[in-house]
C-alpha cells in the first residue's frame, strides 16, 4: 500500500515539474518574441522630431 501511494506521490511531482518546466519555456520564448517585435517595431518609427515637439 505504502508503495503504491509513493508512486502516485512521484508520478504527480515528475507531472507537475513537467507543467512548469513547460510554463518555463513558454514564458521564455514569448518574452523573447516580444522583444523581438519591440525590436523590428522601433526600426519602422521616423527618427527625426514628431509633431507634437514641432508645432
Amino acid at each position: 500500500m505504502k508503495t503504491k501511494f509513493a508512486a502516485s506521490v512521484l508520478s504527480a511531482l515528475l507531472y507537475a515539474q513537467g507543467l512548469l518546466g513547460f510554463a518555463a519555456l513558454a514564458t521564455v520564448l514569448l518574452k523573447d518574441r516580444a522583444h523581438a517585435s519591440e525590436l523590428t517595431s522601433g526600426k519602422d518609427m521616423p527618427s527625426g522630431p514628431s509633431l507634437l515637439v514641432v508645432r
